[in-house]
């Protein structure tokens, strides 16, 4: 996957900072590595299957305890890494509402 194409400024790890996907059900969960992050998105790579993001909302968290967390949508699936967007809030009940993240909205 190409990141380098993204407008906003992004920081790319030296080292694997793993996290977890975690379905918005709560029905499901993977490990995942940042690859890289930036204030509207990530790019992620996936150890295993990646046919529970048929949903394309989902939580990344970023500790253990997981109190330090996104909401997430997918934007693009490329084998084993992913791209994400930050979403600041969804709404259930058949009704969602979707609002992706600006760069200076990201803030939970």
């Amino acid at each position: 996957m190409n990141w380098n194409k993204r407008k906003a400024r992004r920081v790319q790890f030296e080292h694997e900072h793993r996290a977890t996907l975690l379905g918005s059900d709560g029905t499901w969960w993977r490990d995942c590595v940042l690859i890289d992050v930036s204030d509207p998105g990530a790019g992620l790579r996936i150890s295993g299957t990646t046919d529970f993001l048929k949903s394309r909302r989902f939580f990344l968290l970023l500790s253990r305890t997981g109190l330090a967390f996104r909401r997430c949508e997918l934007v693009r699936l490329d084998g084993q890494e992913v791209s994400v967007r930050f979403v600041m809030r969804w709404t259930a009940g058949g009704r969602t509402i979707l609002r992706a993240a600006s760069p200076t909205q990201v803030s939970d």
